[in-house]
């Protein structure tokens, strides 16, 4: 499982309120390209993201459902990437004096790409999610 971890000059809430607003997706997770449409009850539990992955004209259309939503501490995400696969990608999030510390952590749950050893694809992850955690910090440090 990769795990990553970024201090924020934020509130929880406000990196929740991010999470929440399902247009911004592309915006904050690496290899999201578009968004096609976000369900009326995202985020509850159950609801979907319809985004596309890849780069033109290499691009898949998939979806992101929520498993389980506490703001704003937790939230369990499906990302389909198909047909590369699935991953389970929990983001935590804790109070810290000035500010608050997030932890992604995400594994292939199904597919093909479960298949690779985690030696290979964990590193590739956290590589990939340092950026994510940046650019989620943007946004969040922005609403502040």
């Amino acid at each position: 499982m990769a795990v990553n971890y970024r201090f924020v000059s934020c509130t929880p809430a406000d990196v929740f309120a991010v999470l929440a607003n399902g247009w911004l997706y592309p915006s904050w997770v690496v290899g999201a390209t578009r968004m096609r449409s976000v369900d009326a009850t995202w985020p509850a539990p159950g609801s979907a993201l319809h985004h596309s992955v890849g780069v033109w004209p290499l691009v898949l259309d998939d979806t992101t459902s929520v498993l389980e939503w506490d703001p704003p501490r937790h939230a369990l995400l499906k990302a389909r990437g198909w047909p590369l696969g699935e991953a389970s990608v929990a983001i935590d999030v804790q109070q810290r004096k000035n500010g608050c510390v997030i932890r992604i952590r995400e594994v292939g749950t199904a597919g093909p790409a479960r298949l690779v050893p985690r030696a290979i694809t964990d590193p590739a992850l956290r590589v990939r999610n340092v950026e994510t955690l940046q650019r989620l910090a943007y946004l969040a440090e922005g609403r502040a």
